[in-house]
């Protein structure tokens, strides 16, 4: 089916809800969606701006949630998570499937939408583990315990109930230096935030005194360890670089230096 129209989303959640709620009030036909800041004008398709509107988000939410289960509404999230050009055309084509077949069209994996968004919420799923792995906290010169980040995805939002559980005891900040924000637990609650380059810069500083002797103690205790479970007869590079990339030894402790 040739396309008709295009809808021009802002690429958040919201904006991508909307513009499933604009398709089924006009029944255009084929669309394409295109995010905004990537739009360029094509004379053959006419094009339709989606403005968010809360209300309309809500009502296919809502209906979202009556279709699908919690692990499907997971892999929706993720998916959105990934930021990728590809998840919006899945997740728009997805909604309105599910819409028009009914309750337990998101088991046909033969539909290209339905196995690209479980496709795309495996990698962010995968991505979010390996995040929790891998991150390791410094203390800055605030006291805050801080990491910085760069994901391949949007899994902010996925790790913070983790980082929370496990290190409930203690003020901690992990930023996403990518898109610019990041979450600060305050021993009660965990809130988003944004910071400036120099704000970023002396969470960056390290802390001044005895604290940083202890923290290279620690650090030297646990490369030690590390060497010492490390078994040479029995290393495989290629294996350990496939479970443990090295664009994440950067935040590994026994890899500083490398």
């Amino acid at each position: 089916m040739p396309i008709t129209e295009i809808y021009i989303v802002d690429g958040s959640l919201e904006g991508l809800l909307c513009a499933v709620f604009e398709w089924f009030e006009r029944k255009p036909g084929k669309v394409l969606l295109q995010l905004e800041k990537k739009y360029e004008p094509d004379a053959f398709a006419q094009a339709l701006t989606i403005y968010n509107d809360p209300a309309k988000a809500d009502r296919v939410w809502k209906g979202l949630n009556q279709k699908l289960d919690g692990s499907w509404m997971r892999k929706f999230y993720c998916a959105f998570l990934s930021e990728l050009p590809e998840a919006f055309t899945h997740l728009f084509e997805f909604t309105c499937y599910l819409f028009l077949h009914g309750k337990g069209a998101e088991a046909n994996f033969g539909n290209e939408h339905v196995l690209g968004i479980s496709q795309l919420a495996k990698k962010v799923e995968r991505e979010k583990h390996r995040m929790e792995a891998f991150i390791r906290f410094k203390e800055s010169a605030d006291g805050l315990f801080y990491c910085g980040i760069d994901p391949h995805f949007n899994v902010i939002p996925l790790i913070m109930k983790h980082f929370k559980d496990r290190y409930a005891d203690q003020k901690w900040v992990i930023y996403d230096l990518t898109r610019h924000y990041g979450i600060y637990y305050d021993l009660e609650k965990v809130e988003e935030i944004y910071f400036d380059q120099e704000a970023l810069k002396k969470l960056s500083k390290p802390v001044t005194g005895q604290l940083p002797e202890k923290e290279n103690l620690y650090a030297t205790l646990w490369s030690d360890y590390f060497k010492s479970t490390n078994i040479l007869a029995r290393k495989n590079t290629k294996l350990h670089v496939q479970h443990v990339p090295k664009r994440y030894w950067k935040y590994l402790t026994e890899k500083q230096g490398k």
